[in-house]
Parts: structure tokens; sequence; C-alpha cells
């Protein structure tokens, strides 16, 4: 067994769902392993890693106007130090992700046809976001 471990820096832009996929696939690759693990750790509390359709935008679409709904940004938080969108993006992350983890065959990983790897960016300003991507594997 070993391990390799990377840091991703992906600058975001605001409230959208980013696909870094194939920034996953790339270190996947470079890591030289054949078989193993790949999980992966957005060390932020206002941005998500979410497992996604990635061939109809409109199921991105769909789920930012859903999560609108459900977590507003017009609620009388108490936690507002950061802005209006802070403390929703906060609930958004919690109700999502922070890691996942996808098997990897023969240096591919193994999503699913329609599955792509993304970053959502849950504030309403761009951000540099951090991603930890750690591989076990042989």
């Amino acid at each position: 067994m070993a391990l390799y471990q990377k840091t991703l820096e992906i600058v975001t832009s605001p409230k959208t769902f980013l696909d870094i996929t194939k920034n996953v696939q790339a270190l996947v690759s470079e890591s030289g392993l054949g078989n193993g693990v790949c999980s992966l750790f957005i060390k932020h509390t206002s941005a998500s890693l979410v497992i996604q359709e990635n061939y109809d935008p409109s199921v991105r679409q769909d789920f930012e106007t859903i999560f609108c709904k459900l977590v507003p940004e017009d609620f009388p938080y108490v936690h507002n130090m950061e802005g209006k969108d802070d403390m929703p993006a906060h609930i958004r992350s919690a109700l999502t992700s922070t890691s996942e983890s996808i098997p990897f065959v023969n240096s591919k990983l193994s999503l699913g046809t329609w599955q792509g790897i993304y970053i959502w960016e849950h504030r309403d300003q761009t951000h540099n976001r951090k991603v930890i991507v750690s591989m076990v594997g042989v």
C-alpha cells in the first residue's frame, strides 16, 4: 500500500458548481497508483464537495434554486459578521458534504457515466478554495 497526497487550490465563482473531475483524475494519474481509493476533503465551511450529474447543467441550476428556498439569505440569522450569505453558506455546507471518497481502478476514477466531482461555492464572492486529495492504493 502507498499513500499519495496533494492539495488542489481552486478559484471559485460566486454561487456556482465548479467541475474538478479532471483536476482530481490528473492527480490519480500522477500518483502512479493503479487501484485504490481517492479521498477528497475541502478545507472550508462555506463550500461543499458533491458528486452530481455532469451532463445536464439544469440539474445543478435546480439544486441552487431549491437551496435558496431551503436556506434563505434573508432569514434573521444571529451569525452575520461576514455578510448575509455567510450563515446560509455554513448551513448549505452542513447539509451537503465536505468530503467524498471515490474508488479508482487502473488509475481511473470509478465514477458513473453521468457523475462529476464539483466544488459547490455557497458564497456571493469568488474564493480561493483548498481541497486535500489523498489516495491510498497499490
